[in-house]
């Protein structure tokens, strides 16, 4: 009797749920159909999955006070530029960004992402190369330090960026540290891991406690020193991301920026710093100082996640595809598209565009690497050559088209990254800057194995059962 009003019980929720879903939700019908499938066919574990993945409608309440406490933040910038750039009196500094104006009007309208001209920007796909880059800039740090990532892991170099940072606020330099409670209790990390950057009178804060909630997470990874250097990209603070870890061998991809834009790394941790720890910290002349202006990279900082209304990063993703004339690279160690982006890749490689994507050899995710196969495997009939990367796990986000104009940044080519978690990614329009990370592509292209046509049709009957049922539960979310 006991189990059998339990089932009910259960049975009686997971009515309620998809209600929910059909009726105040309004999801994508692909994700909805997909969620009324796990609930009625899967009871019990659609009950929990349910919990854990889905109430877009509590979603929708918790960050409609982020949303608009940000666009405040942004309108008067925003509404400045906007005017020039519409009445088209805003001059670029490179030939790329008139060339790619549209993507630069799309961002600036519909997430307020400033163009900032000023820029240099030196790219790293080695760990080493990325953190030694960023000791020395918070060794030279005089007023302040900003850190922001998903993932600070409580290992060797998790403790030395904890340590550096103590070392500076003992200084008497202001040192704030942000950290996504799941990213990091995932890693090891926990509030006694930094200690010593508190005891030195440092602060930290929390994004998003509940770590039963595995959506809606703070997946970027910034740094801001000074007001003046900003660093974005794919690498968190861990082991794992030196290539010590299960996965061996780490290749990634992030920035280092001097200029203009890091003002706009500095605004994007203001207003999550706000958010999280609710203090509403005065943005003060000293974290936007005015200095020489030491390139002229033009780069947009552009935001996604819960708190937007649309899908920024998404959105310049395909106006890029869409304007490319003669190649698209793109790196991603998941590949999840909704339609759009899959029909924009197909018709890009269709027109002509040598479309190129490259994913891991291996999974840190069976169930995403899976879904990631089956949906490459749909573009291949239309000319898109794929890769997997051989030399370790790739972990690298990254678009280069016409090896001119680009994205690099935290947000990975799935729905996760698109709707669900917080992301931030540095759009730029440059040559120079392009050419470094086509070239960096074409050269992981020697330790990468081609998925022909011929290979995927060839697959077993074992790899294509994983593929289908990886793929049905792919929109959940």
């Amino acid at each position: 009797m006991e189990l059998e009003l339990s089932i009910g019980f259960i049975l009686a929720l997971n009515i309620i749920f998809a209600v929910t879903i059909v009726f105040f939700e309004r999801r994508n019908p692909t994700a909805t159909t997909a969620w009324l499938m796990v609930l009625f066919f899967l009871p019990p574990v659609g009950f929990v999955l349910y919990l854990l993945l889905g109430q877009n409608y509590t979603r929708q309440r918790m960050f409609v006070v982020k949303e608009q406490e940000d666009r405040c933040f942004l309108q008067e910038t925003f509404e400045e530029q906007h005017r020039a750039l519409a009445a088209r009196r805003h001059s670029f500094t490179t030939p790329e960004a008139e060339e790619f104006r549209d993507v630069i009007f799309l961002l600036l309208r519909n997430n307020r992402a400033c163009l900032t001209d000023g820029n240099r920007v030196d790219v790293y796909t080695r760990g080493e190369d990325k953190f030694d880059a960023l000791f020395a800039a918070i060794r030279m740090a005089r007023n302040h330090i900003h850190l922001e990532y998903f993932v600070i892991n409580d290992d060797d170099l998790g403790r030395a960026v904890v340590h550096a940072l103590a070392q500076k606020a003992r200084e008497g330099v202001e040192v704030r540290l942000l950290f996504d409670a799941m990213g990091s209790r995932a890693g090891g990390g926990s509030r006694a891991a930094f200690e010593e950057l508190t005891d030195a009178g440092g602060k930290i804060g929390v994004f998003f406690p509940s770590i039963f909630r595995v959506n809606y997470r703070n997946h970027r990874k910034i740094a801001v020193i000074d007001g003046t250097v900003g660093f974005i990209g794919g690498f968190n603070i861990g082991d794992d991301y030196l290539g010590k870890g299960p996965l061996g061998r780490w290749r990634d991809t992030a920035v280092r920026i001097t200029g203009e834009a890091a003002r706009m790394l500095q605004l994007r941790f203001f207003l999550d710093w706000n958010y999280a720890t609710g203090e509403h910290s005065r943005l003060e002349a000293r974290y936007f100082p005015d200095g020489d202006v030491p390139g002229t990279t033009p780069i947009q900082i552009v935001s996604g996640g819960p708190d937007t209304r649309w899908n920024p990063i998404k959105e310049g993703y395909l106006k890029l595809i869409n304007s490319a004339r003669e190649s698209v690279y793109i790196q991603t160690p998941y590949f999840i598209p909704d339609e759009s982006v899959t029909d924009a890749l197909r018709l890009a490689a269709l027109s002509g565009v040598d479309v190129r994507i490259m994913i891991p050899c291996r999974p840190d995710h069976p169930f995403v690497y899976w879904a990631t196969l089956s949906f490459i495997g749909d573009l291949l009939d239309a000319g898109v050559r794929a890769y997997t990367y051989d030399d370790g796990f790739l972990h690298a986000k990254t678009i280069v088209v016409d090896k001119k104009a680009g994205s690099v940044g935290s947000a990975n080519w799935d729905v996760r990254s698109f709707r669900l978690n917080f992301e931030a990614n540095a759009f730029f329009y440059d040559a120079a800057v392009g050419a470094d990370l086509a070239r960096a592509f074409e050269e992981d292209l020697a330790l990468s194995t081609e998925i022909t046509p011929e290979d995927y049709q060839a697959r077993s009957r074992r790899v294509r059962v994983k593929e289908s049922v990886s793929r049905l539960f792919s929109p959940l979310g």
